[in-house]
């Protein structure tokens, strides 16, 4: 699997890599039959928001892209645990297309898929509890994790494994020693602890088998 791990980079220079990556997609839909737009996925939680506030405060070309949550609280917009609201108050300003989640939505292919991981190597919404497939038929899932995060205790929109692989490339931001440990055991189907078949295993398997390959980058 083509995994490349980036140790103890600050937000900044994840911001400059994120950056650049959009510069290329944009280049290289210029011309093609995206005529001129891309399309990325963003997590929510703690972790990414003080990359994206880097990021929107860059010179990008924001009104070429659209921008998904990889999941979302089934709750209002205003609320603090809206995640498509607070994507869309850093991002819509600067001119970027916000694209909310919704059942039955067909979201396109995305230049890149930006995910979290949780200490129970969940993916986006995508729990053990909620028993994710490579080849669920659906692009957006409800789903309501088990146990509740007693921080978020709500139930959630989830893009699918087979959408989320329908990328690009697939960038992880993680942190802590923890959290590092169980990527690098589900990356290489180390069975001590079935980090395989957690989510996130299933996920990078999925990547891995995906023809080419999608390529995995993941800071830690």
């Amino acid at each position: 699997m083509a995994i490349t791990l980036i140790d103890a980079a600050p937000d900044a220079a994840i911001a400059d890599w994120i950056a650049e990556r959009l510069l290329i997609a944009l280049g290289r839909a210029a011309g093609g039959p995206e005529r001129g737009g891309i399309a990325i996925t963003v997590p929510g939680g703690t972790t990414p928001f003080p990359i994206l506030a880097d990021l929107a405060a860059r010179p990008l070309p924001w009104e070429r892209i659209t921008v998904w949550p990889g999941d979302d609280r089934i709750v209002a917009e205003d609320h603090p645990a809206s995640n498509v609201g607070r994507i869309r108050a850093l991002l819509q300003p600067v001119g970027a297309q916000i694209a909310p989640l919704a059942q039955g939505a067909v979201p396109p292919r995305f230049a890149l898929a930006w995910l979290g991981m949780g200490n129970d190597g969940h993916v986006a919404s995508l729990f053990p509890n909620t028993d994710p497939r490579a080849d669920a038929p659906a692009h957006v899932v409800r789903i309501v994790p088990d146990p509740l995060p007693p921080e978020a205790p709500f139930e959630r929109l989830s893009l699918t494994i087979p959408t989320l692989i329908a990328s690009d490339a697939l960038l992880f931001v993680i942190r802590g020693a923890d959290k590092r440990a169980l990527f690098e055991a589900a990356a290489s189907g180390a069975h001590g602890v079935a980090a395989h078949d957690l989510p996130v295993g299933r996920l990078l398997a999925a990547a891995s088998h995906a023809v080419p390959p999608v390529p995995v980058t993941c800071f830690c």
